[in-house]
């Protein structure tokens, strides 16, 4: 698919299943907003579902290539999950819709189905950054470094929704340092 027809089809997939239940959009609606043909539209992903994973992944991975940029070159843990909480609100200040996306039109069941949540890449980098603060002795060791990245996603995808669903306009930026501390507070090994 041409750069400019995936362009305009994120942003429909964006504007349509962000303000609209799952099920109140078909393909139709999407090809229309898009100015694209529904054959496209099938051609290229087959299914409603297949299509709001295909742009989560290419939404996310903008976000995943962030995240990676800021793991690398810092060797404090507890610097490196800073830096990436902060990419991470500073994304999803800048892309609410996205957020909603992914909490509204996909199970959590069916998160696997979207590419980057199996990225060996990001996720052992990610992985990589609670390893190494158990292993420094700065994260809590008495649990998997898993259930810390559960934690770490658990908090902000939380904070987030909820800051998107409240409509708060205040950027959850300008809260990041008390933030981060509460997040850092329930990971660390104090």
């Amino acid at each position: 698919m041409r750069s400019d027809t995936l362009a305009r089809v994120e942003k429909a997939v964006l504007e349509l299943f962000s303000s609209r239940d799952f099920h109140e959009v078909s393909l139709h609606d999407v090809a229309r907003s898009a100015n694209v043909s529904l054959q496209t539209i099938y051609k290229y992903f087959g299914s409603k579902e297949a299509l709001v994973y295909s742009m989560l992944d290419i939404m996310l991975g903008r976000l995943a290539e962030r995240m990676i940029d800021h793991l690398q070159g810092i060797d404090d843990a507890r610097e490196r999950l800073r830096k990436t909480c902060w990419v991470t609100l500073d994304y999803m200040d800048k892309h609410p819709a996205v957020m909603l996306l992914m909490f509204t039109a996909v199970p959590v069941s069916r998160h696997k189905n979207i590419g980057i949540y199996e990225s060996p890449e990001l996720m052992g980098a990610f992985l990589g950054v609670f390893k190494d603060g158990q292993v420094r002795g700065v994260l809590n060791h008495r649990v998997s470094s898993k259930v810390l990245l559960d934690v770490f996603m658990g908090i902000v995808g939380r904070v987030v929704l909820m800051h998107i669903v409240r409509g708060e306009k205040r950027p959850l930026t300008d809260q990041f340092d008390e933030l981060f501390h509460i997040l850092w507070r329930a990971m660390s090994a104090d």
